[in-house]
């Protein structure tokens, strides 16, 4: 590169120096935090300069804090491109930090474009405090004071003395490149790398690493608990002009946790330190009710909790070092090849084993034991994780659930009814093998809709109807239908059904039960029938019939005869004391109360009435002279189960109606 004093010169006088941004990215998320600003000269001939070729010579010729000026000057009058919080870096250089004017040039540059110095970072290298460190902790503090933050640059090179670190009040410290760029391939640079952040993350410090350059770089950072990356990754230096492009780039966070072969690992707080990290976990290691250890390669315990002691029957201490085939020889037969298969990699989860008791109460415990591969920063299987899990009460209720549903299933099953269970669509979904045993459809052809098919074709449609009316009121149902008996004939059954609701109110299904009632529907035609020939007989008749029931004394029959001899008439329904509204009197005129009709003895003391006359006065009002009889009806067994009155009409007219009605 070839260019001499008189250019430097020429270049400062036309401007030649420009900041170039390089985003500043938060692992975790991708979010863009701000920019590290990195000088560029812009030669009419040479083309971009970087700085390694012209700040030695600039440093030569005093004139470092006048480029510092140029480039923090351009940089802050592109503030109103940076949304807050959007923070910017510049790296000082040690000959600066010596320099006393160096903070008001900062901070008159920083006023003069209305930027916030508590968004401006000061990035120092360790080699600018060996010269003179009261100097530089003068020059350091004037800043801080100003509200800068303070970064140490590459740390990790050089002296790399936490003197210099408890010296100066550093909020930032940066990880060198070339053991980011190196950590991947070596184990070396991985542990210098995690040990500069763990110290950064101690102090309290935010932490950054330089040349990110790949997603495995990020993964193993942010793993190691680092705060921040940049570097070609997440884009290379830009000019002021792209800078709208790079801030309105929507995150993308380029790394995950954790850096490992698979997704198996488990995800840590990021936000704690590592003490309060290890304080956390101890204590949930501790208290966890689940037995945990951590074996080395060679199946030694290097650590478990009270639980898992407690479990093997033996003190914390007697179980540290030692193998684990001495502290439980009995189980270790039982898993030695899921160890193996863990120290090779595999995750083994949820294998039962069962052991004797050392807790109190003695008899057995049934365990479930998980296995999984303890891996370092780089992948490698360093150890197996235990975790063992006291099932024994889970087991006892799995086998009393068990026997509770082989009882459920023998009461189903000898169940007379069939019960059935109904989705909210009208859809079955479980139903009693009854229900095969009653009209021979098998369980897959009635769930679902299928068990309509076994309806006879006229009752299909209302059983529709019925249940689409219940599925949208929530009310229960009864619906009477025919289904094919096996053996081919139809049959009536009853199915009834009742909603189950959840809190809310909703309906989750419907619970019921099929029962077979042909026999009751036979019975109940009979009974229709003989109601039918008992009302054509009675009213063929000539005389006046009326029957009741008993206790009640409801009139159940009462034929056309009996109701045109009295004024108020005889209507089905009425009871003993409504007798009085048929206005009958005996013959001295007193009317007669209702329990002296003779249906209410016969009904309420079983006593007979050959033959009472009354006087009543006939639906068309005309007056009728009337004998009333009674008898008690006694059912198969002996008890009374109502009474009959017969009324007799003695006048001319009603004789001569009945000789009308007479057969010829």
């Amino acid at each position: 590169m070839t260019f001499d004093v008189i250019d430097l010169y020429r270049a400062f006088d036309e401007g030649e120096f420009y900041p170039f941004f390089q985003p500043l990215v938060e692992l975790r998320t991708g979010q863009l935090a701000g920019f590290e600003l990195l000088a560029r000269w812009k030669h009419p001939r040479l083309g971009i300069i970087l700085p390694d070729d012209f700040i030695p010579a600039i440093e030569k010729s005093g004139s470092i804090n006048e480029l510092t000026h140029q480039i923090l000057e351009k940089a802050f009058a592109a503030s109103p491109m940076l949304p807050d919080p959007l923070i910017l870096t510049v790296n000082l250089s040690p000959l600066q930090l010596l320099d006393s004017t160096v903070p008001a040039r900062i901070e008159a540059t920083a006023g003069k474009g209305h930027f916030p110095l508590d968004r401006l970072t000061i990035e120092i290298t360790e080699s600018a405090l060996l010269a003179d460190l009261p100097r530089a902790q003068s020059v350091a503090n004037e800043m801080k004071a100003m509200h800068c933050k303070l970064a140490i640059d590459d740390f990790g090179t050089g002296y790399s003395s936490l003197k210099h670190l408890q010296a100066l009040p550093f909020d930032v410290l940066k990880v060198d490149r070339h053991f980011v760029n190196s950590m991947v391939q070596s184990r070396e640079s991985r542990k210098i790398v995690a040990a500069v952040v763990g110290l950064g993350r101690s102090l309290g410090l935010i932490t950054v690493a330089e040349g990110v350059e790949t997603r495995e770089q990020a993964n193993m950072l942010l793993w190691l608990g680092c705060d921040f990356g940049q570097g070609y990754l997440y884009s290379v230096p830009v000019p002021v002009e792209d800078l709208p492009a790079i801030i309105s780039r929507k995150p993308r966070p380029y790394s995950t946790c954790p850096p490992l072969p698979t997704d198996a690992g488990p995800v840590l707080s990021l936000e704690a330190l590592p003490g309060q990290r290890f304080a956390q976990l101890q204590a949930i290691y501790d208290g966890a009710p689940v037995g945990l250890a951590l074996l080395d390669r060679n199946l030694r315990y290097v650590s478990l909790n009270r639980r898992l002691a407690q479990m093997n029957g033996a003190p914390l201490a007697a179980h540290l070092g030692r193998p684990i085939t001495e502290l439980v020889p009995d189980l270790y037969p039982q898993f030695e090849s899921f160890l193996r298969r863990a120290l090779a990699g595999e995750s083994i989860p949820n294998f039962e084993a069962r052991r004797p008791n050392f807790e109190a109460g003695g008899g057995y415990r049934t365990l479930m034991i998980s296995y999984q591969p303890v891996r370092d920063e780089a992948g490698e299987v360093m150890g197996v994780s235990i975790a063992v899990v006291d099932i024994s009460d889970r087991k006892r209720a799995e086998q009393a659930l068990s026997e509770s549903e082989e009882h459920y299933r023998h009461m189903v099953e000898l169940n007379p009814q069939t019960p059935w269970i109904m989705d909210t669509e009208g859809k079955a979904v479980e139903v009693s093998p009854r229900w095969e045993k009653l009209t021979g459809f098998k369980k897959e052809q009635t769930l679902g809709l299928g068990w309509l098919d076994a309806l006879h074709p006229d009752d299909l449609g209302p059983v529709k109807q019925a249940i689409e009316k219940a599925l949208a009121s929530g009310e229960a149902t009864d619906i009477q239908y025919r289904v094919r008996h096996q053996d081919g004939e139809w049959r009536w059954v009853r199915s009834r059904g009742y909603p189950r609701f959840d809190p809310a109110g909703k309906v989750l299904c419907w619970y019921g039960g099929l029962e077979d009632i042909q026999e009751q529907k036979q019975v109940e035609d009979a009974l229709q029938i003989s109601q039918v020939a008992l009302q054509v007989t009675a009213d063929a008749v000539s005389a006046g019939v009326v029957i009741a029931n008993a206790p009640e004394g409801n009139i159940v029959l009462a034929n056309p005869e009996a109701k045109r001899v009295f004024r108020n008439g005889i209507r089905p329904g009425q009871v003993i004391a409504d007798y009085g509204q048929w206005a009958a009197a005996n013959i001295d005129g007193q009317p007669l109360k209702p329990e002296e009709y003779p249906l209410a003895p016969a009904i309420l003391r079983g006593e007979a009435t050959d033959a009472l006359e009354v006087l009543c006065n006939r639906e068309d009002g005309t007056p009728a002279r009337v004998t009333l009889s009674a008898r008690p009806i006694n059912g198969q067994d002996g008890r009374r189960i109502g009474a009959i009155m017969i009324v007799q009409a003695h006048d001319a007219e009603m004789r001569q109606r009945q000789s009308d009605l007479s057969l010829p």
